[in-house]
């Protein structure tokens, strides 16, 4: 997917400074920003030369109808928006749910028993779980690509990178107490969550399913069986969707309901993403005002958003909503905050890259720099992708990211904590569990081309499927193949480099005559 280049206008006269406003997202009505085009918060923004109003509904399970494209928009923004939504929209009604109290009265019967699976990456709890952690994550071909004729080497290319890396992850686990708080703190949530709905008349139970670690995904499912579960609602612990985290639990999800045929008859429906359900934006929104409270001059912080990243392909070819979702979430909160009378100057960038591909941009390392440079002085981080404090809160964040910001000239640091048991937020997605009830097993179908949530609600089959009838694989990083000194040829040449060094250290291991061993160099008792 290939967006033109986005046109600049000089941010208005109410703008604490001389940045330039970006409307990067064509997809939705208020523009981002970026670290160059960074603004205040306005009610009506001018873009392209064309006011772009802003999106009002942010309870997204609770209505499921949104609002057209605004029709001031510029010929060149209607045909980017259409683009956009014929390549990432799906064909999926706009649901219109009761109120949770209405859904509790008259949905349930005495013979359903509800469960709700809390889905969420997972941690090393302790530094000797680091290594065997970092392998399931790298063997994930959602995480790690390679291209298919090299997928035999999945396990063990993921089995060398953590085995590298794991020295360097383990000094990062023990600065933040010796192992990932992540289980300990999902298993919080899911008992307050219980707790709530309890409260709300809708007795479920909750179970906890990590992607790579304790306890796994298969396990809560086995609990689930156990338990004679009838009725599951699937809700991701991630606000926005990505590949790499929502869609890699679903895909995970669906391989087992495949092969189960108790799990084949459960009905159950997902909550992929909800950033715009009310009772979220609103507890970010808290968490921000509070913070912000904490410097002597609240009104002149920059508010630092930084999400994790993904890989650029998988945004601008296999269409992963989350930039999209990502995006509208902040321009949501923002939108929230000025409610409040807050109108800082704020700005979105991605973090925790790894590997030679490109990710998104613009970099949180990168920005903070840059915002230095800039003169900002005061600077309060928000960790808007996380719900819960783990090693890239903890240790990048709060060690990394501060060190790096008083280096480049920004004097004071804050940051946002993660919502965790926040009880507004749990009360919200204790209201979300309910609004799905009716929808259990029972998903309507049309072609309504309404502006919603890109991933909407619905069976992990139908997600997939729906997802995959556009995009049948993720692409690879970099699609010509190229040599010489060109970026593609750099990544190429990176991956046939590597292949060959995997390929000389396992004859180097398994070959009584190996080269290393022939010119005394790998000595017999070393190997």
């Amino acid at each position: 997917m290939n967006f033109p280049n986005p046109t600049h206008a000089t941010s208005s006269p109410s703008t604490s400074s001389s940045y330039t406003l970006t409307h990067a997202s064509p997809n939705f009505k208020r523009p981002m920003l970026l670290p160059q085009a960074i603004c205040t918060s306005q009610k009506k923004s001018l873009c392209s030369g064309a006011f772009v109003e802003p999106y009002v509904n942010s309870n997204h399970v609770k209505s499921y109808i949104t609002s057209g494209f605004s029709p001031q928009r510029s010929e060149a923004q209607s045909l980017v928006s259409n683009q956009s939504l014929n390549k990432h929209a799906f064909s999926v009604e706009a649901l219109v749910t009761r109120t949770a109290q209405d859904v509790s009265e008259t949905t349930l019967n005495g013979d359903d028993k509800i469960g709700v699976l809390l889905l969420n990456l997972g941690g090393p709890e302790t530094l000797e779980d680091v290594q065997p952690f970092l392998f399931n994550l790298f063997a994930d071909p959602d995480i790690i690509r390679l291209p298919r004729i090299f997928s035999f080497l999945q396990k063990p290319l993921a089995q060398f990178v953590s085995v590298l890396r794991a020295p360097k992850s383990r000094e990062g686990y023990a600065s933040i107490g010796g192992g990932s708080p992540l289980r300990r703190i999902t298993d919080a949530q899911a008992e307050d969550l219980k707790k709530s709905l309890f409260a709300k008349n809708v007795p479920a139970e909750v179970y906890v399913g990590m992607r790579y670690w304790h306890p796994f995904t298969e396990e809560a499912i086995e609990q689930i069986k156990k338990d004679g579960i009838t009725k599951l609602v699937v809700l991701p612990l991630y606000p926005q969707f990505s590949i790499s985290t929502s869609g890699s639990s679903l895909r995970l999800l669906e391989s087992i309901f495949r092969e189960d045929e108790y799990l084949v008859n459960m009905e159950h429906t997902v909550l992929p993403s909800w950033y715009q359900r009310e009772g979220y934006i609103k507890a970010m929104s808290s968490l921000i005002e509070k913070e912000l409270k904490s410097f002597d001059s609240p009104k002149e912080v920059m508010i630092f958003f930084s999400a994790h990243g993904v890989p650029l392909a998988y945004v601008e070819e296999a269409g992963d909503p989350y930039k999209a979702e990502m995006e509208e979430c902040v321009d949501l909160i923002m939108e929230e905050l000025e409610t409040r009378k807050i109108t800082n100057a704020y700005t979105l960038a991605y973090q925790s890259r790894v590997g030679p591909v490109e990710w998104l941009k613009p970099y949180t390392d990168v920005t903070i720099v840059e915002l230095g440079k800039k003169g900002v002085k005061s600077l309060l981080a928000v960790p808007i992708s996380f719900v819960s404090e783990h090693i890239e809160t903890l240790e990048e964040i709060d060690v990394e990211y501060k060190e790096l910001a008083l280096e480049s000239g920004i004097e004071k640091w804050g940051r946002v904590p993660a919502l965790g048991c926040e009880p507004s937020f749990i009360s919200d997605l204790a209201d979300a569990v309910i609004e799905s009830l009716p929808y259990v097993g029972a998903m309507a179908v049309s072609n309504i081309n309404a502006r919603q949530s890109l991933v909407p609600l619905g069976s992990v089959e139908e997600l997939l499927a729906t997802y995959d009838s556009q995009h049948r694989e993720l692409p690879s990083p970099v699609i010509v193949w190229q040599w010489g000194l060109t970026k593609s040829a750099e990544t190429w040449n990176g991956r046939v480099a590597m292949l060959a060094v995997l390929l000389l250290l396992f004859f180097e291991v398994t070959t009584p005559d190996s080269v290393f061993h022939q010119w005394g160099i790998l000595m017999s008792s070393l190997r």
